[in-house]
């Protein structure tokens, strides 16, 4: 209800989309994610039977691309806004009222907790858990979870107070 879909978005089979949603020009939902197995000297694809799930007032930005999951939804919590350019990976859990800025890269099985923001150019390797609240600088790369409430920043990422006594 009350969605609004821009042209040239692409909401592929299965996708759920709930209500007061924008999806922007060119966002990509619902496509397979990157997943291939090395059989006899090629990558085989790894097929994805999956979905995408919007929660409400979801907010997917311009060329912005989420991947369903391999078997279950990847999942986007409500409130949860979206820059342009943003990856979102096969089986990824996003909670509520996350801010996900752009050129953002987050690889499959993450999740981010409630709240988190993650700021321009970051990326999160997979498998990791961003706890409630916990806030990534820009072009931070994250290698480990991180805690609730933390801040994190650097290349590989850590505690900013850390981080920043390092720097100088």
């Amino acid at each position: 209800d009350d969605s609004l879909i821009h042209a040239g978005a692409v909401i592929l089979p299965g996708t759920i989309i709930g209500a007061r949603c924008i999806i922007q020009s060119n966002a990509l939902n619902g496509s397979d994610g990157f997943g291939y197995e090395f059989v006899q000297g090629r990558h085989v694809k790894i097929p994805h039977f999956g979905n995408v799930i919007l929660g409400d007032d979801v907010e997917v930005g311009a060329c912005t691309a989420i991947d369903r999951g391999r078997f279950g939804a990847t999942t986007i919590g409500d409130g949860t806004k979206i820059d342009n350019q943003v990856q979102i990976a096969h089986n990824c859990q996003i909670g509520k009222g996350c801010i996900i800025v752009g050129q953002v890269g987050i690889s499959g099985s993450c999740t981010l907790e409630d709240y988190c923001i993650l700021a321009g150019q970051s990326g999160v390797i997979p498998h990791m858990t961003i706890g409630k609240g916990a806030r990534i600088a820009a072009g931070t790369g994250v290698a480990e979870h991180v805690p609730a409430g933390a801040t994190w920043s650097g290349w590989w990422g850590q505690n900013h107070r850390d981080n920043k006594i390092q720097i100088v």
